[in-house]
């Protein structure tokens, strides 16, 4: 079972952004293995503090922990997930870097590529129903995508030399002297990105960057029962990264346009619903709308206004695929503005019926109804 990463950093659920930055930030300087070269639990305790502070730190990521808990959201992330498109040099400047990624992920990788593409934001208003039903929309991004002229590579003839600058080892290594102590960082080297190797002659349609600008169409999958301000990511699908570089991300953020008649709450709709003095009082069968078809609900004689009757299992489908909410129906009695003859005369007579009971009388027989 995955650890609690509130726990982790020891904060709690309402602790601001800015508080679980400075807590991660103490702890991290505190357990950096740099800094305790003789103790190996440094570095695994600096490994989940990262990991929590990588899910916290980041408001979308964060939200989902919330909502699904820590087994359905490692269900949703891969730990590699967790920190694609974490700065930790927002954090710590250039102190650390990417060092961080590759403690995770192996040494034996040729350092993070800086060539990785960039992560796109696409924000998309669906109707209420495919928010509730689920749809396939057709979107259409401008993007960097793959040189078709040179494959991805940049080069023209497919050629390369060992890159001069880090002589094919894609990375170099960097003692620095900082207020917390000496720390070494691995970098990727910017001259090859990581990759070892150099262009002999560089492709001229993407001037040896191996992208080019285009627009593509994209087919994004929208889950039955997604709510407002939620966030999908279709891997690899931003723009296309340096020289074949590993591509971005594409982030669409969802956005849905309300109901005409239901109001909803998390898998749950509300409706208010209109109802005649005499249906109230003699009681009725009304029909009411759902979200397929309507059903049937009777009102019991003597009902009062703001009763509400629940219709389980008619609301929103769960993300997870497994059950529905409900609808909730509220009773709104109607008071006519206007009387015919006839409908004055049967009001006036219960009028004067309701005048015979003492105010004691009337207050015990409203209590009764609450």
């Amino acid at each position: 079972m995955a650890e609690d990463y509130y726990k982790i950093l020891g904060v709690d659920k309402n602790s601001s952004k800015e508080e679980i930055k400075k807590i991660y930030r103490k702890l991290a300087m505190q357990h950096h293995p740099d800094k305790n070269p003789d103790n190996p639990a440094a570095a695994e305790k600096f490994k989940k503090i990262s990991e929590a502070y990588a899910v916290l730190g980041d408001d979308t990521k964060r939200s989902q922990y919330d909502q699904f808990g820590s087994a359905g959201f490692h269900q949703k992330y891969s730990q590699e997930d967790i920190f694609r498109g974490f700065d930790f040099e927002d954090i710590f400047g250039d102190v650390f870097g990417g060092d961080v990624f590759n403690m995770f992920f192996g040494g034996g990788r040729r350092g993070r590529s800086s060539g990785r593409g960039r992560d796109l934001l696409y924000e998309m208003e669906i109707s209420f129903e495919d928010a509730v039903f689920g749809c396939t929309k057709e979107i259409e991004v401008s993007t960097l995508v793959k040189c078709s002229k040179c494959s991805g590579s940049g080069s023209r003839d497919n050629k390369f030399d060992v890159c001069d600058k880090c002589e094919g080892t894609g990375s170099s290594r960097v003692t620095k002297r900082t207020p917390f102590g000496i720390f070494t960082q691995v970098a990727t080297c910017s001259e090859c990105s990581g990759e070892g190797k150099a262009i002999k002659n560089r492709c001229q349609e993407c001037n040896g960057t191996g992208r080019a600008g285009k627009k593509k169409s994209i087919n994004v999958k929208i889950p039955a029962g997604i709510n407002e301000n939620s966030r999908l990511r279709i891997s690899g699908a931003g723009e296309a990264g340096i020289k074949n570089s590993s591509s971005g991300d594409l982030y669409v953020q969802i956005h849905v346009r309300s109901s005409e008649i239901f109001e909803r709450e998390d898998n749950d709709l509300y409706l208010d619903i209109p109802v005649s003095f005499s249906q109230a009082a003699l009681g009725d069968e009304i029909d009411i709308p759902t979200l397929e078809k309507e059903v049937s609900i009777k009102i019991p004689p003597g009902t009062q206004g703001g009763t509400r009757f629940r219709l389980k299992g008619k609301g929103v489908p769960h993300l997870d695929g497994y059950g529905r909410g409900d609808i909730y129906v509220t009773v709104n009695i109607v008071t006519p503005k206007k009387l015919t003859k006839d409908q004055k005369k049967l009001f006036e007579q219960l009028k004067k019926t309701d005048e015979k009971k003492s105010i004691l009388e009337k207050i015990k027989e409203f209590a009764k109804f609450k």
